[in-house]
């Protein structure tokens, strides 16, 4: 079985970020890049941010953040990245861009990196097909928030070999994560299930079944929901979520995934939740407002 002792994370939005807070207090040396050295920056603050939160809860030893801390590298070399043990692609949920940054890996792989991406609905597959290794491809799929959240869904392509499977699956796990084997369909689980629900919820909105408020009150409270599933859009990205409905309906060709066109609105308004500070929510204020 491969031994994992790096790993190189691409993207340092809300999920890189997450992936390399979680590798760093695993132990792992953890090489961090973005096309913007200004998310990096604010990624290493917000890891620094959230393990001294953990740490004042107790849920990890005060003594381990700076060790861990320091086990974060920034590096703006695509080359780095592709030195690592592991390289785990988190870049925003778009399969032309996924790809590109694949290739730019390809020059840069050590003959045993594995590679990941951490995708919340694009074929495994398709992604592997564009390396020179889709045997040692494999879907991480991290929920999030990555250090708050249990589960870890793992996709095998049809190339991805058992070796590949196996250090992915004890990686995971030695993060002190449960895994979940998903089959390569569109959405995987986790999605398949979750997002459909959300796009019915703005659907209820859109047609005046209930208000943002009460569709959120009526599946807190009579659902046992944590969240509404209107605040859980915005707190995933309506761009996400549009995204991966998108997948849904184009992989499985059935018209109950057609996207509402409500949220086709929204995104293109540029509401996209809590990131734009407008979703169905107006995070703007003190108290989040409903839009509609």
């Amino acid at each position: 079985m491969s031994q994992i002792k790096s790993v190189g994370v691409i993207g340092a939005g809300q999920m890189g970020s997450g992936i390399a807070h979680v590798c760093a207090l695993a132990g792992y040396e953890v090489r961090l890049h973005d096309l913007d050295p200004a998310r990096i920056v604010a990624a290493l603050e917000n890891i620094a941010r959230n393990m001294s939160r953990q740490a004042a809860r107790g849920v990890i030893d005060a003594a381990a953040v700076a060790p861990a801390m320091a086990r974060i590298k920034q590096t703006d070399d695509v080359a780095l990245i592709g030195a690592a043990d592991l390289a785990i692609e988190a870049a925003t949920e778009d399969e032309d861009i996924k790809k590109a940054i694949f290739r730019s890996l390809a020059p840069h792989l050590g003959e045993h990196t594995l590679l990941a991406s951490n995708t919340s609905s694009i074929s495994i597959t398709r992604l592997a097909s564009t390396t020179d290794r889709p045997e040692r491809f494999i879907g991480l799929h991290f929920m999030n928030p990555v250090p708050l959240m249990k589960l870890v869904e793992v996709i095998r392509g049809i190339a991805t070999d058992v070796d590949t499977y196996e250090t992915a699956v004890n990686f995971a796990r030695s993060l002190g994560k449960t895994t979940t084997n998903a089959e390569d369909f569109p959405a995987f689980i986790v999605n398949r299930v979750l997002v459909p629900m959300i796009n019915e919820a703005i659907y209820t909105l859109y047609e005046g079944v209930g208000t943002v408020d009460s569709i959120d009150t009526a599946m807190k409270l009579g659902a046992n929901h944590p969240m509404g599933p209107l605040e859980l859009g915005d707190f995933i990205g309506l761009d996400t979520v549009l995204s991966i409905m998108n997948v849904l309906h184009e992989g499985l060709a059935d018209s109950k995934y057609r996207p509402c066109p409500l949220l086709v609105k929204y995104v293109e308004a540029g509401w996209l939740g809590r990131k734009s500070n407008r979703g169905f929510y107006d995070y703007r204020g003190e108290t989040p407002v409903p839009t509609r």
